[in-house]
């Protein structure tokens, strides 16, 4: 008689008994690395077309994709362009799926790079009254979710308050649901297009 801590529930042995599952579910982390493949040739391009980074560290490492199952327990895929880590600073766009959550857009500034461009992305998001923009509240900066622990949408009532939080690190967040699939290529390239003017410090 097997264990009853591995024993399987109907529904468990359902899925364990239909390979189609698990071959759909690859398929479709293909398409979505597909997909970031197209958007990482698009983002090149605007980024040669694009002075707002003058930084040239920041494009030293090439750009990335990568992919794993257990974001929470669930299949996660990630793209970062512009990328620069190190020990003290961070730059980078990120472009994130998250199985049976959403897609979303960050921009993750650490050290140097959020003292010199967190001032100007907050004035433009504030003089341009930007919507559906978020902001990371938590002392962790490694989180993706969008929990109130983690983030919390950016208000013309908040924005001075949240943003006076002191951190060494600044991230702002779009996102929309996985069941808008059809609209996340011109979600990702609208909001890339939308951060390079946030970060314009001209």
């Amino acid at each position: 008689m097997v264990p009853a801590n591995v024993k399987l529930s109907k529904n468990e042995l359902s899925l364990v008994c239909d390979e189609a599952f698990i071959l759909t579910k690859n398929n479709i982390i293909d398409k979505v690395y597909k997909l970031f493949g197209q958007l990482s040739m698009e983002f090149t391009n605007k980024l040669q077309q694009n002075n707002s980074i003058p930084e040239p560290e920041i494009f030293l490492q090439a750009p990335k994709i990568y992919k794993g199952e257990q974001y929470k327990s669930l299949p996660y895929v990630m793209l970062d362009q512009p990328r620069c880590f190190n020990s003290n600073d961070a730059f980078a766009i990120r472009c994130f799926f998250w199985w049976g959550n959403f897609f979303s857009i960050t921009l993750h500034l650490g050290g140097k790079y959020a003292s010199l461009y967190s001032h100007s992305v907050i004035r433009t998001i504030d003089e341009n009254n930007m919507h559906d923009w978020y902001y990371c509240i938590n002392e962790n900066q490694w989180q993706h979710d969008f929990g109130e622990h983690n983030y919390t949408i950016i208000t013309k009532d908040n924005i001075k308050t949240i943003t006076a939080i002191k951190k060494d690190f600044f991230k702002i967040s779009r996102k929309i649901p996985l069941i808008q699939w059809d609209n996340a290529y011109d979600f990702y390239l609208n909001n890339f297009s939308a951060i390079l003017s946030m970060l314009n410090t001209q």
